[in-house]
């Protein structure tokens, strides 16, 4: 486990990832400086345009981390810390949040990881917001909307990521400090963190200012926030606040000009969420001059680690698709998918691993791809004995044949951050929790669109009940199965103040870190790294987590 190498006074300011058009920036200023910008064409937009481009495909902090290549990694570390989202073993490169390694506390990298990239992401959106001014000129007001969108949902993921409970369930938890335009360096070392009221009321400060200054805007791709997305992010804080009415409010504004996926979408064995459709509301995309492409193989990527059916031959690697790092379905989540529900077919059947010959499993993968041959070989063929059962397959990757026989072209993929079936999906439990009929019809209407057979109720498990309604817990399940892999998991099981059940008969989750807790464990409250707290006298600490010290007993369902 690598210790922290860093030790500047307050990383917060050390980052800054523009487009190539911008040379140096000075790591412990609080914006760029005038020179930089007058000796930069068209320096402003530069500026804008940096704020997403570092969001994807860059190293940003160590090359000797495959999972450091932009926003969606994150996705990956939160989703693991719970249930929904399985590894294979205890060296996978995402098990230290898997199995609550020592590495999450305050004195390692893996805890300087996420304070230093959102951090220097947040840097970006302030540096643009300095440029622009209090009172932006028209030629500045989308770009100062969009940093002020953008720093918005930094710090939504922050907050949730770093406070040991969410807005609704104490005001007063502590979040992280808050970094503005506005911050002088002679504040820094006692800017203490924010409670959740105050980061909250912060968060939709900045998207109120940003609805105004993007009204009339309009983007030339998903990869820049527009209106749409404000209204997006919006929704997702007022769920967090349990503010319903706003919340459903934002989400149906959200949904304008969208439209869900459809089955064939879904299950696209080319497309299926690689590439944006009418649903993706936010979205980025991976380029073939992106480092986590260049260096490492492409191993250093989402696809990498997300896709399967990549071709075993030279030159050829890929973390799921040869080298067992993959990630899969919880057992007994995969087994609550009834088979109508066409999202059931994102995930390769448990049953298939039991086959008596690779000759029957070949020929039953070909239901979910047209390259089964690498599909058993992810299982099965370099060293791999774990099996092909629960694996993922809603990632598929990118380039068509082509891509199957080349990662450089395979891992070239769009992630969505952003889907119009979230905003659905808010807006019906923000609509039930002020009307519970009102919220089981719209949910009806969303569920049948996946499983034509579906009947409010099925899926209210006993051990859900705890803390949340029956509605919720439904909600809860429709979110688990449509946002899977999406970053959501971790999010919801704080929000929802809910547990995590790894260990029941037959679970697919691995011995050691089969744990059953009640309420939300305390590895999902990420710790600051200590060069935060050595250098910012009035910042606390979240404690580091210990992991339970065995097995759970088998839940029975």
């Amino acid at each position: 486990m690598k210790k922290i190498k860093l030790n500047i006074a307050v990383i917060a300011l050390g980052l800054l990832t523009t487009t190539s058009c911008i040379e140096e920036i000075v790591p412990q200023s609080d914006y760029a400086t005038n020179d930089q910008t007058a000796n930069a064409l068209n320096s402003y937009q530069n500026f804008v345009d940096g704020i997403t481009s570092s969001m994807i495909g860059q190293v940003l902090y160590s090359s000797d981390y495959p999972y450091d290549f932009g926003y969606p990694t994150f996705f990956q570390m939160r989703d693991v810390m719970g249930q929904d989202v399985v590894i294979n073993y205890d060296g996978h490169w995402y098990s230290a949040w898997y199995t609550c390694s020592v590495g999450l506390g305050p004195r390692y990298a893996i805890s300087q990881f996420p304070w230093t990239i959102y951090y220097g992401w947040i840097k970006n959106c302030n540096t643009v917001l300095s440029l622009a001014g209090d009172e932006p000129s028209e030629a500045h007001k989308a770009g100062a909307g969009i940093a002020l969108a953008m720093r918005a949902m930094y710090y939504m993921d922050l907050a949730r990521m770093f406070a040991n409970k969410t807005y609704a369930l104490d005001k007063n938890a502590e979040t992280v400090p808050i970094i503005t335009e506005k911050t002088a360096l002679e504040d820094l070392p006692n800017n203490p963190r924010a409670t959740n009221e105050k980061m909250w009321n912060f968060i939709i400060s900045d998207l109120d200012k940003a609805e105004t200054y993007l009204a009339n805007y309009t983007r030339n791709n998903i990869s820049t926030p527009d209106l749409s997305v404000v209204y997006g992010l919006k929704a997702r804080a007022y769920q967090v606040m349990e503010d319903w009415s706003n919340a459903e409010k934002y989400a149906k504004l959200a949904q304008e000009g969208y439209t869900m996926m459809t089955q064939s979408e879904y299950l696209s064995r080319e497309t299926g969420f690689n590439t944006q459709n009418s649903s993706w509301m936010l979205g980025l995309k991976f380029k073939n001059t992106d480092p986590a492409i260049i260096d490492n193989d492409a191993d250093s990527s989402w696809g990498s680690f997300m896709c399967l059916e990549l071709a075993v031959g030279p030159g050829n690697c890929g973390y799921a698709s040869n080298y067992g790092h993959h990630f899969s379905i919880d057992r007994h989540l995969y087994e609550t998918i009834p088979a109508t529900d066409f999202r059931k077919q994102c995930f390769i059947d448990f049953a298939i691993d039991e086959l008596a010959t690779p000759q029957e499993m070949i020929q039953a993968l070909a239901d979910y791809s047209d390259y089964p041959e690498y599909l058993y070989n992810s299982g099965y063929s370099n060293g791999n004995t774990n099996g092909i059962g629960g694996r993922s397959l809603k990632f598929r990757l990118a380039g068509g044949s082509e891509g199957h026989a080349n990662q450089y072209i395979g891992f070239l993929v769009e992630v969505p951050l952003m889907r119009v079936e979230e905003m659905k999906l808010i807006e019906i439990e923000a609509a039930g929790m002020q009307d519970e009929s009102r919220g089981i019809a719209l949910l009806t209407n969303f569920a049948q669109t996946r499983d034509p057979q579906y009947v409010y109720g099925k899926h209210n498990e006993a051990y859900y009940n705890q803390n949340t309604s029956a509605f919720q817990n439904e909600v809860w399940w429709q979110r688990r199965v449509e946002l899977w892999g999406e970053g959501f998991a971790t999010f919801d099981i704080k929000r929802l103040n809910k547990g995590i059940i790894r260990s029941y008969p037959n679970t697919n989750h691995v011995e050691s870190f089969r744990w059953n807790v009640q309420t939300p464990p305390d590895w999902m409250n990420l710790c600051i790294v200590e060069t935060e707290t050595n250098n910012n006298t009035a910042c606390t600490n979240n404690p580091a987590p210990t992991p339970p010290a065995s097995d759970s007993p088998e839940y029975q369902w």
